[in-house]
């Protein structure tokens, strides 16, 4: 049998989603506590792997087990095995040919910034701050320029194992709350460090220190060295996964994220 998971977490005490030799991450944990309930060995596949430190709301996994459970016991009975910073949210039996990762359709990203000269105590985590003021109308004219099929080499890391640079961003929304900035941005799949590379080169047209264009010259170069900082990691959550209505899978919510 094959189930799919609905998986939220909050990454600052991770080194990411995947399994790593001397580092403890989310799979790990997850993994875990599933083993417990199917009293087996279980592996999982994600939707999209997340880098240390970095959020989700609605990660996707599926794993196989020739053990029958209710699906009670794949949510609170792995919830009690699972540390407080990580939670299943939902769980529905799928066909054998659903895949997290290669039947997705789209991936979903926020990233939250704190745009106030002072810091937050309370909000120590899971927001980015920066402390020089943002013009969002400017952000969301550079982020414009990113809508659509392009090469963004330019916005991966050097580490990036992909093929191929090539990804279509269907929308990369930039508004404001009160002192809060939101990123949002959809598009088939993203590459390792795309939108906090994205966010990093946005908040320099932010504060006018490059111009809207930049970011069109910056993309059409296919050169790391010309586009902004990596935006830190606190700021940023893997929201949403979207799959083919066939999958009836269940709608994500955003939990805390109701900015």
């Amino acid at each position: 049998m094959r189930y799919a998971l609905g998986i939220e977490y909050d990454g600052k005490n991770y080194c990411g989603w995947q399994r790593q030799n001397n580092a403890i991450t989310v799979q790990e944990k997850v993994e875990k506590a599933l083993a417990i309930i199917a009293n087996e060995p279980i592996k999982v596949i994600c939707a999209g792997r997340t880098d240390t430190g970095v959020n989700a709301t609605n990660q996707v996994i599926h794993f196989d087990t020739l053990k029958k459970r209710k699906n009670v016991a794949w949510t609170l009975g792995v919830n009690t095995h699972l540390p407080s910073d990580i939670a299943v949210q939902w769980v529905t039996k799928v066909d054998d040919d659903f895949h997290a990762r290669f039947s997705a359709t789209a991936r979903n990203y926020r990233y939250i910034i704190y745009n106030n000269p002072l810091r937050s105590a309370i909000l120590s985590h899971g927001i980015s701050h920066c402390h020089y003021p943002l013009d969002e109308n400017l952000m969301q004219e550079g982020a414009n320029y990113l809508i659509g099929e392009h090469d963004f080499t330019s916005f991966r890391t050097v580490h990036c194992q992909s093929h191929s640079a090539v990804r279509t961003i269907q929308h990369c929304r930039v508004t404001r709350q009160g002192h809060y900035i939101v990123v949002d941005i959809k598009a088939n799949a993203f590459l390792h460090h795309m939108v906090r590379n994205i966010v990093g080169s946005l908040m320099r047209v932010g504060q006018s220190q490059e111009t809207t264009a930049w970011m069109k010259e910056v993309l059409l170069a296919k050169n790391r060295c010309v586009a902004g900082v990596t935006a830190p990691p606190e700021g940023l959550y893997f929201v949403d996964v979207e799959y083919p209505d066939k999958f009836e899978l269940p709608k994500s919510r955003l939990g805390p994220l109701f900015l």
